[in-house]
């Protein structure tokens, strides 16, 4: 049964509504945020597929592609992150994710414009500020509406979008590049003259225009506690109370954004790796590696997340206050074991099934994580609190996944084809950290939350 979200201890009793939050407004806000998720993948991986003919007619080198990806977005979308959960804490949070959703759904039009390296640069910093919003708002908004024995499948649900988006991004993009990696431009009505490969940037931002009208029919889950904005802002804790409960809690904010952190690390290496290693190591072509990673991702890994989300509420229901950071743990040892063993497969074909739990795994924990933040602190601090979280996870794990593979494969194998050997090592070595790091989380982790329970009763 869904309830009314949790009030703040600064809110009058005498000011909440007895009107409870329905299950159908709670899970249409899980839906529309959701599709934003999805969106937001969608606008965001369309560029990595797109390397080849954003190099040749922009004249730029590998290298600046990279910044694209990453000093570009990761970096602002992590750190401007910190003052939107400020925002999310006091603010009306559909009309953030309206907003945010709008920012960087014209920004990625904005880059089927642009002429130099330096707009396109500006563009992409654009769609990282306006996704952003996106995280520490949905935490919050559903965290206020799930009780926390469904709070697992309802975080596990929005996160289905970050594998979906992906899918589509990725099947999207091989569809793409088949038709659009040829020279020269063509006219579009009121824009002027593009380049073949920026019709997919028009493609992709268009229906996020769409997401920012459906999320403004999101209910704010504040005003079912007669909370005004007045009320909200006078009730929003400093960022210096946020920073003491963080590092009160330093244990367990520190080692569980850590260890997802480094889980997160192992995914976006094979991520990054995967099309790669099956074309040098099992000589397959850029469409057929494209489309195997397309699929799984759309298929297998919203099935993971989900399976995920599952688990976490049973272990809740019987009374593990640590049921998050169980599933992290086991989806963890999963990756280690799949992971691990599928790039030393003597054949395509049974590194291919292996990729089955391979997703599975790398998909379960992400429900799970979002459920542990949001547990972890108290409701007034959620937006800050995952913000918090979301910098160390996309900053690390933004770094460190792809690169340690390449480093690994440049420096210690020296040779190309011994990227099997690099994502082999890569997965073991993260997923042994992250097993180590959220173990040694769980006793803080159940303190903390039983604490916070105390504190509501």
């Amino acid at each position: 049964m869904v309830t009314s979200p949790l009030r703040s201890p600064s809110t009058p009793a005498a000011s909440v509504s007895p009107r409870p939050v329905t299950p159908a407004q709670a899970w249409y806000a899980v839906a529309i945020l959701t599709i934003a998720n999805v969106s937001g993948f969608v606008d965001r991986q369309i560029l990595s597929l797109l390397v080849e003919p954003i190099k040749r007619d922009l004249q730029v080198s590998d290298t600046q592609v990279s910044l694209l990806m990453g000093l570009g977005f990761v970096v602002f979308y992590s750190i401007l992150g910190l003052p939107i959960g400020r925002w999310v804490d006091r603010g009306h949070r559909p009309r953030i994710v309206a907003l945010g959703a709008a920012v960087w759904s014209l920004m990625t039009m904005l880059t089927g414009t642009v002429r130099s390296y330096t707009s396109l640069f500006i563009a992409r910093i654009g769609v990282g500020a306006g996704e952003a919003t996106l995280g520490p708002a949905a935490v919050s908004i559903i965290a206020d509406q799930f009780p926390r024995k469904q709070l697992g499948v309802a975080m596990s649900t929005y996160m289905m979008g970050t594998f979906l988006g992906s899918g589509v991004a990725y099947a999207l993009g091989a569809y793409v590049v088949g038709r659009v990696d040829t020279p020269g431009l063509i006219a579009l009505p009121l824009v002027g003259d593009v380049y073949p490969w920026q019709l997919a940037f028009f493609l992709v931002g268009l229906p996020g225009l769409v997401v920012a009208l459906l999320a403004l029919t999101i209910r704010e889950p504040r005003a079912f506690t007669g909370h005004s904005a007045a009320a909200s802002a006078a009730s929003e804790p400093p960022f210096a109370d946020v920073w003491r409960y963080v590092r009160a809690n330093a244990r367990t904010i520190g080692a569980l954004s850590l260890g997802f952190a480094c889980s997160a690390s192992v995914n976006y290496g094979v991520g990054a790796w995967l099309a790669t290693f099956l074309i040098r190591t099992h000589g397959w072509t850029v469409s057929e590696a494209g489309t195997l990673q397309g699929v799984l991702t759309f298929t297998i890994g919203p099935l993971g997340v989900m399976l995920g989300g599952r688990v976490t509420d049973r272990w809740t229901k019987r009374g593990y206050l640590d049921a998050p950071l169980r599933v992290g743990m086991l989806g963890a040892l999963g990756m280690l074991i799949f992971a691990g063993l599928y790039p030393l497969m003597p054949s395509a074909t049974v590194a291919a099934v292996m990729l089955v739990p391979v997703n599975i795994f790398a998909a379960m924990p992400w429900g799970a994580a979002n459920a542990a933040i949001a547990e972890a602190m108290p409701p007034r601090m959620r937006g800050q609190g995952s913000a918090i979280y979301q910098l160390v996870v996309n900053l690390l794990s933004g770094a460190l996944g792809p690169t340690a593979v390449a480093v690994l494969t440049d420096r210690l194998f020296g040779d190309p084809q011994a990227l099997r050997y690099s994502l082999a090592l890569s997965a073991v070595v993260g997923m042994t950290m992250a097993m180590a790091l959220l173990g040694w989380c769980r006793p803080a982790f159940r303190a903390t939350v039983q604490r916070l329970r105390d504190a509501e009763a």
